[in-house]
């Protein structure tokens, strides 16, 4: 599966456009992470913990986005955007959308 953030991929046409796909997770803080990063705020750096969530996030988006591609037998998603809200005090959703297509050479 080919995926970029841009509405073409240099070197292939677009021959079908299949439709909108998506992907979205949402996430709760953890007591654990939002105490290490209490400490941080004091003394500054990474917040290592948050950092590893939304890595987290994103993939699962992109895994669940990249399945709905592949039920509609795309083999490329095209303008692919990342978007996040928060959802409630503690959480926040993230997600994942772009346009299934099948490209060829």
């Amino acid at each position: 599966m080919i995926i970029v953030n841009t509405e073409t991929i240099p070197g292939k046409t677009i021959v079908e456009v299949k439709g909108m796909v998506q992907g979205n997770t949402v996430r709760a803080k953890h007591i654990g992470r939002d105490i290490a990063a209490s400490f941080k705020n004091i003394v500054g750096g990474e917040l290592k913990g948050y950092t590893e969530l939304l890595v987290d996030s994103r993939r699962q988006a992109m895994e669940r986005m990249i399945a709905q591609a592949n039920e509609l037998r795309a083999n490329a998603i095209v303008n692919v955007r990342f978007a996040t809200s928060s959802i409630t005090a503690g959480a926040a959703e993230l997600y994942v959308y772009g346009t299934a297509v099948v490209v060829s050479e």
